[in-house]
């Protein structure tokens, strides 16, 4: 990518679009374009096909989406099926119509089938059914990176999907009814500490394995892609490695300072046995994630610490979820 180039990242106030920018301010890149929900409603078609008709950027980072955890997936059906499809429709169509050739669609590993082999190849997609508990959000998903290839096949457009495993990081949503599986217990165990308590209770059987990606190595990754000009249709992003919820559970403790006895529920929902991605592609291509899992969960935390500062009497100027322009 030209530095100089105009770059359009939508959902930069949310955990994915604000890496993104980050990443590309430390890269050097000036000239990159943002707007606020207040500013631009991307569930309005109209008003997105205007704002890229008069912008034309050169490069656009899809990063807007509705998210949320298995119990926000599960119970708001509705919403996050319409509103991911409405989002990835109107930014992707109307960046086609301001001559935009290279876009970068951000999917989700709920994608793959519940129940494929692991670890999940790209080519695994529609083998199978999906996850019920978040289906509506994966289909969402599955037609924008189908709209990409659409697009590719039929104008001869160079947009790509990428499909990051589970991401925490600065700007997580750490609220317990939205949030997912590691937001949700870094807040559950600083409570706890809080609270002195002397026992974590935690969703589920604590077994299904799970992989986490820190943010800004998917960002990291993202504008390594865009940089390299590659052009495939579909790629994996992750770190290769997966841990159990139980695991995963023991490490945020640590990380929190939490001393105790983790408590299963397991009339809650496990999701996916098993999602782990098999990241050979990329890693072909030159890059592996950096930040391990404890590192980031470390980061993580102080990221909680100080978002629980501001909203304690002290304005705090970031939006956590990457919802539509948010």
């Amino acid at each position: 990518m030209d530095r100089n180039a105009r770059i359009y990242v939508a959902g930069h106030l949310g955990m994915v679009g604000s890496a993104i920018t980050r990443r590309l301010a430390d890269a050097g890149y000036a000239n990159v374009v943002t707007r606020t929900h207040a500013q631009l409603d991307l569930l309005d078609q109209r008003t997105v096909r205007c704002f890229l008709d008069e912008v034309r950027p050169d490069y656009v980072f899809v990063a807007a989406a509705r998210v949320g955890g298995i119990h926000a997936n599960n119970t708001m059906r509705a919403d996050f099926i319409y509103q991911n499809l409405v989002i990835e429709t109107n930014v992707i169509e109307a960046a086609f119509r301001a001559g935009v050739r290279r876009l970068m669609f951000l999917g989700s590993s709920c994608i793959y089938p519940r129940d494929c082999p692991q670890p999940i190849r790209e080519e695994y997609l529609l083998t199978g059914p999906l996850e019920p508990t978040n289906e509506p959000y994966a289909v969402a998903k599955i037609a924008g990176i189908k709209l990409c290839e659409a697009f590719n096949a039929q104008h001869g457009t160079r947009y790509v999907s990428v499909m990051p495993t589970n991401l925490y990081g600065p700007g997580d949503n750490y609220d317990l009814a939205t949030s997912h599986v590691l937001p949700a217990l870094i807040r559950k165990a600083h409570e706890a500490r809080e609270r002195a308590d002397d026992k974590l209770a935690v969703w589920g059987s604590g077994r299904p394995r799970r992989e986490f990606l820190y943010v800004d190595d998917l960002a990291d990754a993202c504008v390594f892609l865009m940089e390299h000009d590659y052009s495939g249709n579909l790629l994996n992003i992750g770190t290769g490695k997966d841990v159990t919820i139980c695991e995963l559970a023991t490490t945020v403790m640590r990380c929190v300072g939490l001393e105790a006895e983790l408590m299963f529920d397991p009339d809650k929902p496990d999701g996916t046995p098993r999602k782990l991605l098999d990241v050979s592609g990329i890693r072909n291509l030159g890059w592996e994630a950096r930040t391990s899992l404890e590192e980031g969960i470390r980061k993580t935390y102080d990221d909680f610490l100080r978002s629980r500062f501001c909203h304690h009497g002290h304005p705090d100027v970031r939006e956590t979820r990457t919802s539509a322009g948010k």
